[in-house]
């Protein structure tokens, strides 16, 4: 049964020049980029994919991060694929990922307010079609 998820680079991933590196991997998984887009993400389109984390301390930070570049947005498509993205970009703290996944291989915790972590990826079916609306 195949599925779709929302994938973001997020600023720090399009900064560096990661985008394709995150997508050959993506590929490679033997995932399918069914659309792609690069948006300058407003505050409200951020308000809404970020609503559950609103009061939160971190949400400003991460407002503000997503705000300060170009987020490049992906349709993937697989078997599976919403806990094979998950699994491939690794945990959520760069310093701890595991070494063969995109946060573990690529990213590392510089110390700012909020983690830059190069990707998102959805957690659920609910969440792939609530964000993908949202995006595309």
């Amino acid at each position: 049964m195949s599925q779709q998820t929302l994938v973001l680079v997020k600023p720090d991933g399009v900064k560096r020049n990661l985008v394709g590196e995150i997508i050959r991997r993506c590929e490679a998984k033997g995932y399918v980029v069914a659309d792609l887009r690069m948006v300058q993400a407003s505050r409200e389109l951020l308000a809404q994919h970020y609503s559950e984390h609103e009061g939160k301390p971190f949400y400003e930070p991460l407002v503000e991060f997503m705000m300060s570049g170009a987020v490049v947005a992906i349709r993937l498509e697989g078997n599976r694929v919403i806990e094979g993205f998950r699994s491939l970009a690794g945990t959520t703290d760069p310093t701890v990922a595991a070494p063969g996944t995109i946060r573990g291989d690529l990213g590392r915790d510089w110390g700012l307010k909020v983690q830059q972590n190069l990707v998102h990826g959805s957690d659920s079916e609910e969440s792939a079609a609530r964000e993908l609306a949202l995006w595309f």
